[in-house]
């Protein structure tokens, strides 16, 4: 897998990218299923977490996470995105 995050209006502290980098841990069990993962981060009055992974088999899948504390959208966003990744490797597992 190859993360590629861009932060767009702020500039990512160097804590903030390791609490990213800590929580994309949380999906090292998929990284021979993902191609690459591109998360974009905004921050306008809250943050928003824009990411798209793409997985080996062709597939897409775009989550996003919003609020107003850093961590707590990172987190919402993972938690969406890890049971995005289930989901699809269940669909690939049954085929």
């Amino acid at each position: 897998m190859t993360p590629s995050i861009t932060a767009v209006g702020f500039s990512l502290s160097q804590k903030q990218s390791e609490m990213v980098e800590s929580k994309l841990k949380r999906i090292a069990y998929a990284d021979d299923l993902i191609v690459d993962l591109l998360m974009k981060i905004k921050q306008d009055k809250a943050y928003v977490f824009d990411t798209t992974v793409n997985f080996k088999w062709g597939t897409q899948a775009h989550v996003t996470g919003e609020d107003f504390d850093f961590g707590a959208a990172l987190n919402k966003m993972m938690d969406v995105l890890d049971n995005k990744i289930k989901k699809e490797k269940d669909k690939v597992q049954k085929k």
